[in-house]
Parts: structure tokens; C-alpha cells; sequence
């Protein structure tokens, strides 16, 4: 039997970011890991990852929980850092539609 460790060893994504699509959609671990594990794997999932993150630091800041609030945020830092493809910088090359059989 897999356990959750297990689990995120295969899906791309550290704890604390499971834990935080966890919070954000009101499910278990596991649910989450499931989610962010099939979101992953493209750039519009990694953009929902990104703002379930981001929805859930300013849901710690309105509740005045700044551990969990700069907890987020380090999460996201490294969300970002591990997932480049969720840049906002990025998102152009996202709505571009891909070139194929291009004629020469």
C-alpha cells in the first residue's frame, strides 16, 4: 500500500503545497495530492495551483495568522521556483496555439 510520502515522491509537488490545495478545496490530503498531481502537468493546472496558494496567504493574512501566512508564502516562492511553466511573466506563451505542419 502507497503512503502519502509515497505519493509525493511521484507527484511533482512538496507537502506543503498538497497541504495547501488540501485547505483551499476543503479535501483530504490524499484528494489533494490526487488534484495537484493532475494539475501539474500542464501550464493552466500550474496557474490554479499557484492561485489556490495564493488564495490561501491572503485567506492567513485576513485571519491575522502570520505563521501560516508566511508559511504560504514560502511555499509559493518555491512553487514557482520548481514549476517555471506558472509565471505570469509566462502566461503569453501559454494562449499561443501550437504550429503544427507548419508550411515552409
Amino acid at each position: 500500500m502507497l503512503t502519502l510520502e509515497d505519493c509525493l515522491g511521484l507527484c511533482g509537488l512538496s507537502e506543503e503545497e498538497v497541504l495547501a490545495i488540501a485547505q483551499h478545496e476543503h479535501i483530504p490530503e490524499m484528494a489533494a495530492l490526487e488534484l495537484g498531481n493532475y494539475l501539474c502537468r500542464t501550464p493552466e493546472g500550474e496557474l490554479a495551483i499557484k492561485s489556490m496558494i495564493r488564495d490561501d496567504i491572503a485567506h492567513a493574512h485576513a485571519c491575522g495568522n502570520r505563521e501560516r501566512e508566511l508559511a504560504l508564502k514560502l511555499a509559493l516562492c518555491n512553487y514557482v521556483l520548481g514549476h517555471p511553466r506558472c509565471e505570469e511573466r509566462h502566461r503569453s506563451e501559454l494562449r499561443r496555439p501550437e504550429r503544427r505542419g507548419a508550411s515552409v
